[in-house]
């Protein structure tokens, strides 16, 4: 049996009659083999007993093409330990701290999807008051420092925050709290300002989030947004994705004569 040259030519065709086949894989043979009898001679020339066999060499065929393939995305598929295994692009940033931010030098930072709250101490021999701060929040700047010394937090917010909702305290006379209102309340800052170095957001653990704070509905769609963007990250199917190759690897369970390997669903 001679081997196509490019065995997908055929895949958007046959991929669209599928999902237009209620009756599920049956159908889909039963549309095939009806149209090679009404117009093809692939019954009537070759004989009831050789069509029989060509149909029986294509299933076995692809059948074992197909398991083998499966068998390997089956080994590819095994957790490892390696699993979380940063992108060249990741190479260097921070791991996030139990808060989902950062820990440097300076100041301590931690987030949810709507604020970022950032802890700066300072080593002063007197009770802080507000007067003796220099506290400036802009829609996209922030300048935090003691008055007459220079910054301990300057520079380009990494996104924009809502001015009037951003507050500041100080906390046990040492220690300056801030907390900044997001405008995007559905995306993970990777730093506060952009002159910082940043952590890897992947890592970020949603748990440790206030998705409590989140009704129901909203919590379900924040959880899956964040979900898909990760499984997007990493070069996995979402959720709506995973989906599709879970009702494809049933139809593959139920029937194994088929080769449905190389269908591509979007």
């Amino acid at each position: 049996m001679s081997q196509n040259p490019d065995p997908e030519r055929f895949d958007g065709m046959l991929v669209a009659m599928a999902q237009q086949c209620e009756g599920g894989i049956q159908e889909l043979l039963s549309v095939f083999f009806g149209f090679l009898q009404r117009k093809t001679d692939f019954y009537v020339g070759a004989g009831s007993s050789q069509a029989e066999e060509q149909k029986n060499q294509g299933v076995t065929a692809n059948g074992d093409a197909g398991r083998d393939k499966t068998e390997k995305k089956d080994e590819e598929a095994k957790p490892d330990d390696d699993d979380e295994e940063e992108d060249e692009k990741d190479k260097g940033k921070l791991k996030p701290n139990a808060g989902n931010g950062g820990d440097l030098p300076n100041y301590k930072w931690t987030q949810t999807l709507s604020e970022v709250e950032i802890r700066i101490p300072f080593n002063v021999n007197f009770a802080l008051k507000g007067k003796d701060m220099v506290v400036d929040i802009g829609k996209k700047h922030i300048k935090v420092g003691l008055k007459g010394h220079p910054p301990v937090l300057e520079g380009e917010l990494y996104n924009s925050v809502k001015m009037e909702e951003s507050t500041w305290c100080i906390e046990d006379k040492k220690t300056l709290l801030i907390n900044l209102e997001k405008v995007n309340q559905m995306e993970w800052w990777s730093r506060v300002v952009t002159s910082d170095p940043e952590i890897n957001t992947k890592k970020v653990t949603p748990e440790n989030s206030k998705l409590s704070d989140l009704d129901g509905e909203t919590r379900a769609m924040v959880e899956k947004m964040m979900y898909d963007q990760r499984q997007k990250e990493r070069g996995l199917p979402t959720s709506d994705e995973q989906k599709k190759q879970d009702v494809l690897k049933k139809f593959m369970e139920q029937h194994p004569e088929m080769d449905f390997s190389k269908c591509k669903f979007n």
